[in-house]
């Protein structure tokens, strides 16, 4: 599979140089080949931009483009104007030229600074690939869409903005002990301006995307299925769309393993489909509970990554409520305030592996319960 060697060679060359970025790397391998638009959520200086910028150069042939976007973000800013040629002779038609709707990558930063003149527009293009301006309707040939924020939406009329995008990953600062070798590959990034980096079409890029299509994913189906039931329980929203276009990850994961079929450890992408922070510990509690016994040798590697929460990072919150519930000039908005976080903090101790440590966290959360319940 010649196309797909191309495809890891390009993900490897951008993993090489943002060092501690492989995940974020990996998921939007997998939602190239997908067909699924990626978010990346984090602070500024994480290197978002530059990693999409470097992943969308080494498509060859393709037209990238990139925005950061304002409140005050016109539609010709990023759709394009209209051609003044023809608007002469009464059409109005857009100019697209270098604009978004010729784009095969594309690119939105600050996505939730999205007003309501772009907004619908934008809507319809994430979700459907299709540009409509009045009479004018074009198909879009972007092979995927990001879009990245500091921060999640506030405003209820951008929940839908964040729902097109199937895919979500917290892109944060790199481990301390990796910050040499951060420094290494940026300052080899900045000066080594003669490297020839490897590239893949965007036709190339459309063929793994269509032999995605026909990965066999009846042996995990059931699974998959009750996967879907349980996040719903646990109360994550997952509507029946999402179900279905979740296949597509699922589907690509097991094409970059090389196999044409997907196996239980393909489920590994469902770990990212939360909605807000606090579901990702629970997500990953889930989804590792299930594909942690099942590791295969052609599993994809990032299947094989636990992020449980640390005993110790738990514990100390426990007790941080503790002593703050002590205080007693305390308001009753914030006893609410610890009664909501030690219930989150009740929440991640369930995903604790070490059966020792969980259950003496546990103990220490019970005992914080049974001084909020004296008191009320």
């Amino acid at each position: 599979m010649e196309n797909l060697d191309k495809l890891t060679t390009v993900l490897n060359y951008v993993k090489n140089a943002f060092i501690g970025k492989d995940e974020i790397v990996d998921l939007l391998g997998v939602s190239l080949i997908a067909k699924e638009n990626a978010f990346l959520l984090g602070p500024p200086g994480t290197a978002k931009s530059a990693i999409v910028r470097m992943l969308s150069a080494c498509i060859a042939d393709g037209k990238n483009f990139e925005y950061l976007l304002t409140r005050f973000t016109e539609p010709n800013e990023i759709f394009g104007p209209f051609d003044i040629r023809k608007l002469k002779d009464g059409e109005l038609m857009t100019n697209t030229e270098g604009m978004m709707p010729e784009a095969s990558m594309v690119f939105l930063d600050e996505i939730f600074n999205a007003n309501s003149a772009i907004l619908n527009s934008l809507l319809m293009a994430l979700n459907e690939r299709i540009f409509r301006r009045g009479k004018e309707t074009k198909k879009l040939p972007a092979l995927m869409f990001i879009g990245a924020s500091n921060m999640l939406p506030e405003d209820e009329s951008l929940n839908a903005l964040l729902d097109r995008f199937l895919i979500r990953a917290k892109c944060d600062y790199v481990d301390p002990d990796k910050l040499q070798d951060v420094l290494l590959a940026g300052w080899s990034l900045e000066n080594d301006f003669d490297k020839i980096q490897p590239t893949i079409t965007s036709q190339e890029i459309r063929d793994l995307q269509l032999q995605a299509r026909k990965i066999d994913l009846s042996p995990i189906r059931p699974d998959y299925i009750t996967i879907v039931h349980s996040l719903r329980n646990t109360g994550i929203k997952v509507s029946d769309r999402r179900a279905v276009k979740l296949q597509n990850l699922i589907a690509a994961s097991a094409l970059i393993c090389g196999r044409t079929m997907a196996i239980k450890t393909d489920l590994w992408v469902l770990k990212y489909i939360w909605d807000t922070e606090e579901q990702i510990e629970i997500l990953e509690g889930i989804i590792n509970n299930i594909i942690d016994k099942e590791v295969e040798e052609k599993s994809h590697p990032q299947a094989l990554l636990n992020k449980a929460p640390n005993p110790e990072e738990v514990l100390k919150e426990v007790k941080y409520l503790a002593d703050k519930w002590q205080n007693q000039t305390l308001t009753f908005e914030e006893q609410n305030v610890v009664k909501d976080k030690l219930r989150y903090v009740q929440n991640r101790c369930a995903w604790i592996k070490n059966r020792e440590q969980k259950q003496f966290i546990e103990t220490e959360i019970d005992n914080l319960w049974q001084k909020i319940l004296q008191t009320i």
